[in-house]
């Protein structure tokens, strides 16, 4: 008889899989020192595909289990309910879409470094407001927190891949001048995308945005130039041809 998954089991298997050292290089790399942006984020060390795997062994769990895992210190807790969440969003009806988004919109302190926000925005946030006014997009990008402003832009994407590129567009434009580099590099990120769906747009943006864009989000913006092009862009010149 198939053992029962539970939100113990999940944590159990999650921690079997962990690794001491991997764990300690993952830290350095989502930045969990003093003063970075993951100050104190505690990790496993589990490899992302071992963590989807066993999340979704466990993609039966009650929203109030993972509630539980969003509110636990250990990050790949935190991911795998984020995993669970964005299956059961594209798996569930209506009310249960529902539930999941406004569970989702009341953690984004937990959803507290940009894995967990690139992972999880797409295929919640970003699928929920293909059909719905984006009103909370402009609410977010205005948030202080870095994570709320970061899901705000990814959440784009989603609507970029539909064809949509307006909210992109303007949430990237009220992002120009934020500060962190997260957001330099989701902005960039989601321009490049919205370039791909229309390319004379995406240069009329640059085009008029130039002096204010960050370098980084520029350089992001323009990785499918042809060389020629994007060297010219990086001067300030952007010729549609």
């Amino acid at each position: 008889m198939e053992k029962k998954q539970t939100r113990t089991s999940l944590e159990q298997e999650l921690k079997a899989a962990g690794d001491a050292t991997r764990a300690a290089q993952v830290a350095r790399y989502f930045k969990t020192g003093k003063g970075e942006y993951g100050e104190g984020d505690i990790f496993l060390g589990i490899p992302v595909p071992v963590m989807r795997r066993i999340a979704l062994k466990h993609r039966m769990l009650v929203l109030a289990d993972l509630q539980k895992l969003l509110d636990s210190k250990i990050h790949d807790h935190r991911a795998a309910a984020l995993e669970i969440l964005a299956v059961q969003f594209t798996r569930g009806d209506e009310r249960l879409r529902e539930e999941i988004v406004r569970l989702y919109l009341r953690n984004t302190s937990r959803i507290n470094n940009w894995d967990l926000v690139d992972g999880s925005a797409r295929p919640i946030l970003g699928e929920y407001l293909k059909t719905r006014p984006r009103t909370i997009l402009r609410k977010l990008a205005k948030s202080k927190s870095v994570w709320e402003r970061r899901i705000a832009i990814i959440s784009t994407m989603t609507l970029v891949w539909a064809g949509e590129l307006d909210d992109a567009m303007e949430i990237s434009e009220m992002l120009l001048d934020d500060e962190h580099d997260l957001i330099h590099k989701a902005v960039g990120w989601v321009l490049r995308e919205a370039g791909v769906e229309d390319r004379v747009r995406l240069i009329a943006f640059l085009e008029k945005h130039y002096a204010r864009m960050p370098r980084t989000a520029l350089r992001y913006a323009i990785e499918h130039f042809p060389p020629v092009q994007r060297k010219k862009a990086l001067a300030g010149s952007f010729d549609p041809s």
